[in-house]
């Protein structure tokens, strides 16, 4: 059952086993009040297990663009669906992992419509070592939910 984040009253439920849930909750909430404002969408998320073909499409992902495998679990994952009015449908799925990490992937259903992964840091985690070894180099910024996140990106070449 999909567990709707509320960004006023952030919860670390699902959250637990990250030795940064707090900050982690923190992150999620900050997506969730992104997607409500800019959206209007209610942002939910259910456990890895209930989306094992979204997190199987993220792993194919990573590793067939940059070679990546993830050593952290996922957590949980928010299926998220957009309509924007210049980009058509978005698929933005997210994936939270214990380590603090999460992961979006942007993906536009038009045809030559923007395609990324998008990764985020929640605040006092180091940077995964599988990232740091790719050369990511992560930006900052502030926010009131989340406190400080880094963050970095890849554009996707391939059709998943």
């Amino acid at each position: 059952m999909p567990h709707v984040i509320d960004f006023v009253n952030v919860s670390m439920e699902g959250l637990e086993s990250s030795p940064v849930a707090e900050a982690l909750a923190g992150l999620r909430a900050n997506e969730a009040r992104y997607f409500a404002n800019k959206y209007k969408v209610e942002y939910a998320t259910v456990p890895a297990d209930q989306a094992a073909d979204l997190v199987a499409w993220l792993e194919r992902i990573l590793k067939e663009e940059r070679g990546l495998e993830i050593a952290s679990p996922v957590l949980e994952v928010a299926d998220v669906v957009v309509e924007d009015e210049k980009a058509g449908t978005i698929k933005w799925p997210e994936f939270y992992f214990e380590s603090g990490l999460v992961i979006n992937v942007l993906w536009t259903v038009a045809e030559g419509g923007k395609r990324a992964v998008g990764f985020k840091l929640s605040q006092g985690m180091e940077v995964p070592e599988e990232l740091a070894a790719a050369g990511f180099k992560f930006a900052r910024q502030k926010s009131k939910l989340a406190g400080e996140i880094r963050g970095s990106f890849f554009v996707i070449k391939g059709d998943y």
